[in-house]
């Protein structure tokens, strides 16, 4: 038995249960011995293993490592074996990756629910289903891997960590003052916390509950615990990322951009039995954003100034006031006064705060802060209405129309950050026509770079695999709804739902880059995960880092494969990713990433709810 089944069987059972509660058992009923039998062939067909919405782009990938060309397909039904949909295969679009050629299977004209499968030539795909409701309950599942992050109480655990957080470094005070700042998430596997990832998570969190109410349900506390507390449970995440940010900007003039560094990667041990020792007990480094170069060991970061991170807190708080001021004026007069100070603050200090290494030389070496600033000021248009704001969030909006990385081969990491901006889309439903056409315009740039690249491959791929390589795939799919949403064209829709169906398996290796979503599909199983590697808790819903270039992978420091790699033969030099804890460049999961991910899954359910109105 090879090491993923085995895998499989300790943990399949438990994430089976978990997500049966939540309507996910059928949403790919083939087994994992049939996804095996059916790839033994020359060639294979990669779905998104979710399933299609009947009003939906449906398309399947085929991919041989053969010279066969390929003219036809055929969409047959699970249940009867009888084939209800013939279909052409169109451009060959020839190798990519491990395949030596390829096509597209479209069959969008399909629409009839049902459970299905693809057979093109002697390959098969997986049983897949095309219903209205194929991503319901997907935001809320993927909240679990939220919580499970959870610094201060963790509500998965049932216990406390890191409470004695932390001690200044930097900062107008002496140096190891203590203050509260112990909350908020870890940013990944490793129990870091930064101020950037967290506020961007932060503001995904809110503007998801904004724009997409009905898709979340209340079945936890504000502490996390089960239970329901008459308040959604994306909003309860959202708040507890705004009570740690609240921690990291305590008065006007003071602001904090990290907690903890990378002395924090020793051995792996869950958050609550953390005893790694910085030098005073259990509290931990607190870094003061200065607007200088950081770092207390052997690296520096490059900052320049502190708007990168106070644009972040700034759009944050300034969303959270609109949100909150319904039903709690208080606490959104309080979210509106730290919107306003966060943003002076970036108005003091132009240019980015990165994060801070130690002994190792990586850190988020974010070199853009006028989007963050553009957000921000957007966001208190939106809620003060005072024109000034309008005009400074335009201006920053000239600056960088486009995010860099779109249209990129590489950047480094997290080097434009956050990867979308949502600046441009806040910005343009306040604006007249002739501004918002210009703000669309800036979108559709981004998006037609990627689509350059991606229209030469069957996979539509245009995204670089450089690390978090579906941090950036969440995040463009989330500007091409975005644009489509402002402007009502579908050019881009495919490319949209490609990069969506990649995450869930519409990719070389045919797997699903979430934690057991779908439940019994194939889905990562040996993340670099404490939770994982040490007790085989499921971390359901984390958003893994994904597929990096294989000259990429060959040079990072510290990696070794613990088991043979179950996708072998779908590795290639342009690109790799492996299911094994060892691999901490592909295999693990983000905070942030996930994040972004719940307002994606978000729009994509409540468009689901839409097109089966509008087809009722």
């Amino acid at each position: 038995m090879n090491r993923k089944k085995t895998l499989l069987a300790l943990v399949l059972g438990a994430l089976i249960l978990t997500a049966n509660a939540i309507g996910f058992s059928n949403r790919a009923t083939v087994t994992y011995d049939e996804q095996i039998a059916t790839a033994k062939g020359p060639a294979w067909i990669r779905i998104n293993q979710l399933g299609y919405t009947p009003a939906g782009i449906k398309v399947a990938v085929w991919g041989s490592k053969g010279s066969e060309k390929l003219k036809r397909f055929e969409l047959v039904d699970a249940t009867t074996n009888k084939v209800v949909f013939k279909g052409k295969a169109g451009q060959a679009f020839g190798g990519y990756g491990p395949f030596t050629q390829s096509y597209r299977l479209n069959f969008t004209a399909f629409s009839k629910p049902g459970s299905y499968y693809l057979k093109a030539g002697v390959a098969k795909s997986p049983v897949f289903k095309i219903d209205a409701d194929v991503y319901k309950g997907a935001a809320d599942f993927a909240l679990r891997y939220m919580r499970q992050q959870r610094s201060g109480f963790n509500p998965y655990l049932k216990d406390s960590c890191h409470t004695a957080d932390g001690y200044t470094m930097y900062g107008p005070m002496p140096d190891s003052t203590i203050i509260d700042v112990s909350g908020g998430w870890h940013d990944a596997s490793d129990y870091l916390q930064y101020a950037t990832t967290s506020a961007n998570a932060t503001y995904h969190l809110l503007a998801a509950y904004r724009d997409f109410p009905g898709v979340f349900t209340d079945k936890h506390q504000g502490n996390g615990l089960e239970g329901t507390n008459g308040v959604a449970d994306v909003l309860d995440e959202a708040r507890w990322g705004l009570t740690w940010l609240l921690k990291l900007h305590p008065r006007e003039d003071w602001l904090f951009n990290q907690l903890a560094d990378d002395r924090d990667h020793q051995k792996m041990r869950l958050p609550n039995h953390d005893s790694v020792d910085y030098g005073l007990g259990r509290a931990r480094p607190v870094y003061f954003a200065t607007g200088k170069p950081q770092g207390l060991g052997k690296f520096q970061n490059r900052s320049t100034g502190v708007a990168s991170t106070a644009g972040k807190f700034a759009s944050a708080f300034a969303l959270a006031s609109q949100i909150y001021s319904g039903n709690d004026k208080e606490l959104s007069s309080l979210f509106g006064q730290k919107a306003q100070s966060a943003y002076k603050l970036g108005l003091a200090k132009p240019g980015v705060c990165q994060t801070a290494p130690n002994r190792a030389p990586y850190f988020y070496e974010e070199d853009n802060w006028v989007d963050d600033m553009q957000l921000g000021a957007a966001a208190l248009y939106q809620l003060t209405g005072n024109q000034e704001f309008f005009k400074q969030a335009y201006t920053y909006g000239l600056q960088e129309k486009v995010t860099p990385w779109m249209g990129a081969d590489t950047a480094r990491h997290y080097q434009w950050y956050p990867f979308h901006n949502f600046g441009h889309f806040e910005l343009a439903k306040e604006s007249d026509n002739k501004t918002k056409q210009e703000l669309i315009g800036f979108y559709k740039k981004g998006i037609e770079r990627v689509f350059t690249k991606a229209k030469n491959n069957a996979f539509y791929r245009g995204i670089p695999f450089i690390w978090c390589s579906n941090n950036l795939t969440t995040s463009f799919a989330i500007q091409s709804y975005l644009y489509r949403d402002l402007s009502g064209d579908q050019t881009y829709a495919e490319l949209e739902q490609a990069n969506f169906d990649w995450l869930f398996g519409c990719n070389p290796w045919g797997t699903s880059m979430v934690f057991g979503l779908p439940a019994n599909g194939d889905t990562p199983v040996d993340p670099h995960s404490a939770f994982t590697q040490l007790y085989k808790y499921p971390i359901d819903g984390g958003l893994v880092d994904g597929p990096v270039y294989g000259s990429i992978y060959s040079k990072l420091i510290g990696i070794k494969l613990y088991a043979p790699d179950e996708y072998a033969e779908f590795q290639s030099d342009l690109v790799v990713y492996h299911d094994d804890y060892g691999d901490y460049s592909t295999n693990e999961p983000t905070m942030d990433g996930t994040a972004s991910l719940i307002y994606l899954l978000a729009a994509k359910e409540h468009s689901a709810r839409e097109g089966a109105q509008v087809k009722k």
